[in-house]
């Protein structure tokens, strides 16, 4: 028998927030499925984070619906709050509660939940334990947010940004501790500015752009969705001969050519025959390569080829 169709367990439909003359969030409909780590990803402003508010239960949307667990927050709040983790984008904790006392203190809001020395095991600060919150690194302080959000042991657990401005290391020991967590089963909607942590952690994603969801799928049908596996990024020219750029159009295995400040990026089929042809194509016109790059296609070229612009724009 056909296993069965996985079931949402956040559904959002024709979803609408306006800040006066700003409209943050346009009309947007997304399916969370139960299990999945689903990516929302998209450039400041473009509405994630209200959107997650809004999911969270801590911003009133000014139309359309959200089921969350089955629930609405109209109607089953408390039931919705004991059931999940919340990490916020800035998660402000008192800086002269040790770290034992900060897990403790978010544990008492619960009715069940893991012990408080057995979360913050899971994030791997049993040596900070007794240390206060004001004398942790940043990576820390990050795992304790997440262990606050995950003392009430949730079904779904929310996400924003958690590993924006954490070294390398920190960012790798909080991509685990989401692993495992999706490993149990649990939900995850997660936030991120960095594409490498989309494509290794979320089983989906949604790139939002002005409020609205411009693209969903798995990062793999996304980057396929390109039709072209590599991007070539150079800079050319001398004072008093401009580059032709139409011409690169017709040049073998190219798919798309975009020029923005003096450089020129093309998405390709066969990186083998277009960089030559490219290079040929320079010698005739008889201007001077001064800058190349190749790089495999990626969700944030995905982005860059929906709305021109790249992920991390302000």
């Amino acid at each position: 028998m056909p296993a069965p169709a996985p079931t949402a367990t956040l559904r959002v439909r024709n979803l609408r927030k306006a800040y006066r003359d700003v409209v943050a969030v346009d009309g947007l409909d997304l399916e969370v499925l139960r299990g999945e780590c689903f990516g929302l990803l998209g450039p400041n402003g473009a509405g994630k984070t209200t959107t997650i508010e809004i999911c969270e239960g801590l911003t009133a949307a000014d139309s359309g619906e959200v089921e969350l667990l089955g629930m609405r927050w109209d109607v089953h709040a408390r039931e919705l709050r004991e059931r999940l983790g919340i990490q916020l984008q800035e998660t402000q904790l008192s800086e002269k509660l040790t770290v034992l006392e900060t897990v403790r203190l978010f544990r008492s809001f619960f009715r069940c939940g893991p012990d408080a020395a057995e979360v913050i095991a899971l994030v791997q600060l049993e040596e900070k334990q007794r240390s206060r919150v004001g004398g942790l690194s940043g990576g820390q302080k990050q795992r304790l947010a997440i262990a606050c959000a995950l003392v009430g042991d949730p079904e779904f657990l929310f996400l924003d940004e958690p590993t924006t401005g954490l070294d390398p290391q920190a960012r790798r020991q909080l991509w685990e501790l989401i692993e495992r967590f999706k490993l149990a089963g649990r939900t995850i909607l997660l936030t991120t500015h960095y594409m490498d942590e989309a494509e290794r952690l979320c089983d989906r994603v949604a790139i939002m752009d002005h409020g609205k969801a411009i693209a969903l799928g798995t990062p793999r049908e996304l980057i396929a969705s390109l039709g072209a596996e590599h991007l070539v990024e150079f800079s050319a020219g001398v004072a008093g001969r401009a580059l032709d750029i139409s011409a690169l159009g017709a040049v073998e295995g190219v798919r798309d050519v975009h020029a923005d400040n003096g450089s020129v990026r093309m998405q390709v089929t066969e990186l083998h025959r277009a960089v030559p042809a490219l290079l040929a194509e320079l010698a005739r016109q008889g201007v001077p390569l001064t800058e190349l790059r190749t790089h495999s296609a990626t969700l944030e070229d995905v982005f860059v080829t929906l709305t021109g612009r790249y992920l991390r724009d302000e």
